[in-house]
C-alpha cells in the first residue's frame, strides 16, 4: 500500500492522540514550564514524523526520514519520563500516567518497526 500523506501513517495518528491526551489532562495545570515542556515533547513526536515524511517524498533514500523518526522515538522517551514527573507531583492520576506511558512505549515500538521497513 502506498502512502501519499503523513496523515495516513498510523504512527502519526497515534502521536496525535497522545498530544490530545496531554493537552486535555494538563489543561488546568499551573506549572507552566512543565506543561510547556511535555506539550512540546509530545508535539515533537508527531511533527518529526510529518517532517520526515514530507522531506522523504522527493527522494529514493529514506535516510533522512529515518533520522526524523529517530527524533520522534527520542521524544516518546522524553514524554514517558515527564509523565513520571507529572505522576510524582500529583498533576495526573497514577493510572492515567501509566496508560499514557504505555501508549508512548507502544508508539516507540511501532516507530522502530516502521523504520525497519524503510530502505
Amino acid at each position: 500500500m502506498q502512502v501519499f500523506s503523513f496523515e495516513e501513517l498510523y504512527i502519526w495518528k497515534e502521536a496525535r492522540l497522545i498530544v490530545k491526551d496531554i493537552y486535555v489532562l494538563l489543561r488546568d495545570n499551573r506549572d507552566f514550564d512543565f506543561k510547556s515542556q511535555i506539550q512540546r515533547a509530545a508535539i515533537s513526536i508527531m511533527n518529526n514524523i510529518a517532517e520526515g515524511f514530507e522531506r522523504n517524498k522527493n527522494t529514493e533514500d529514506s535516510k533522512q526520514f529515518k533520522t526524523f523518526l529517530n527524533y520522534a522515538f527520542g521524544s516518546c522517551g522524553e514524554v514517558r519520563s515527564m509523565l513520571y514527573v507529572a505522576e510524582d507531583n500529583n498533576y495526573i492520576e497514577p493510572q492515567m500516567a501509566e496508560k499514557l506511558r504505555q501508549n508512548c512505549y507502544s508508539l516507540s515500538c511501532k516507530i522502530t518497526a516502521f523504520m525497519k521497513t524503510l530502505h
